[in-house]
């Protein structure tokens, strides 16, 4: 018995297939890493370094990073404040913490709602022909329309209602998480649309339709998960652009209120000051930029992680 051939083999793991693929790409490892980093860093830090963002020292003003001894013995350095206080002396530190988390949470509900939204636009004009021309159309239209100026409009007439109504730091996180998705789902409906068109055409689809499978359980069932590729691509991507546009709309003064820090804001604050302490641009720039980078990094990975003929199936 020992002797015969093995007639049934174990099936392959397509999870640990994709796993296996997107470990080979070192920069969506090196991105996958500085996203766990950097949350930690901004959800777990502050029970570590418990200095309060908003706290005034103002006999600590000015302090520089502890690195600065290297190039300058003489500088104003404190073990206290190891990236440094501000001109009214806030620690630099407990402050990009506390912009890190409403960076990232704005990043995360904004890339949610933009992805859901075009999921659903381009499911809908794909698998539905009447619904195809008017929708795309729509589409088109919101591409063509100068996106920055618009979400400055939003902002200045929406501002003061939903501050009045949720209060400033509520009111703004809704304006600007659904500004951000508002604005940004069309290329996500754009793939979304075309996959649809191309699988709703395969032989599985047809056999759930010849046996009168309505076309709520033919997406649900059969044409979302063919589709989930490209999404979460999209989503990976929609999170960074939504991380730039949030520090975009800050650093512009249009963000959230001045006491209420984000790495955009941050890194406003800063540049009046730049020449004489580059150190308070450096570091909220560092992380937006790193964190971008990072999660442009993961999109890469799982592109090629989540096709089977890259990975060699």
């Amino acid at each position: 018995m020992s002797d015969l051939p093995q007639l049934a083999m174990k099936p392959r793991n397509q999870w640990l297939d994709v796993y296996t693929q997107f470990c080979t790409h070192k920069g969506a490892v090196f991105g996958l890493g500085f996203i766990i980093f950097i949350t930690l860093f901004v959800l777990a830090g502050p029970w570590v370094w418990s200095v309060e963002p908003g706290k005034l020292d103002i006999r600590n003003k000015d302090v520089r990073p502890i690195y600065q001894v290297l190039f300058n013995s003489s500088a104003k350095v404190s073990w206290a404040h190891p990236m440094g206080t501000d001109n009214l002396g806030r620690d630099i530190m407990a402050n990009i913490m506390q912009g890190g988390r409403i960076s990232l949470a704005v990043g995360w509900t904004a890339m949610i709602l933009s992805v859901f939204i075009g999921t659903l636009v381009g499911v809908v004009a794909g698998y539905f022909r009447k619904a195809d021309g008017l929708l795309m159309r729509f589409t088109d239209l919101v591409l063509a329309l100068p996106l920055l100026p618009l979400l400055l409009v939003m902002m200045l007439l929406f501002r003061d209602p939903l501050r009045a109504n949720f209060g400033p730091e509520n009111g703004i996180f809704i304006l600007i998480v659904v500004g951000i998705g508002i604005t940004s789902w069309m290329q996500t409906a754009r793939i979304v649309r075309g996959d649809v068109m191309a699988l709703k055409e395969r032989e599985f689809v047809l056999a759930a339709r010849s046996i009168g499978t309505p076309s709520r359980r033919i997406i649900t069932r059969h044409l979302l998960p063919n589709v989930m590729s490209p999404i979460m691509v999209s989503a990976t991507l929609g999170l960074a652009h939504a991380i730039i546009t949030e520090s975009a709309l800050s650093f512009l003064g249009l963000g959230f209120p001045s006491d209420f820090p984000t790495w955009g804001k941050i890194l406003f604050d800063s540049v009046d000051r730049m020449t004489a302490f580059p150190e308070r641009v450096i570091w909220p720039g560092l992380a937006i930029s790193l964190t971008v980078l990072a999660v442009n990094y993961i999109g890469d990975g799982l592109r090629d992680a989540l096709d089977p003929k890259i990975r060699g199936l």
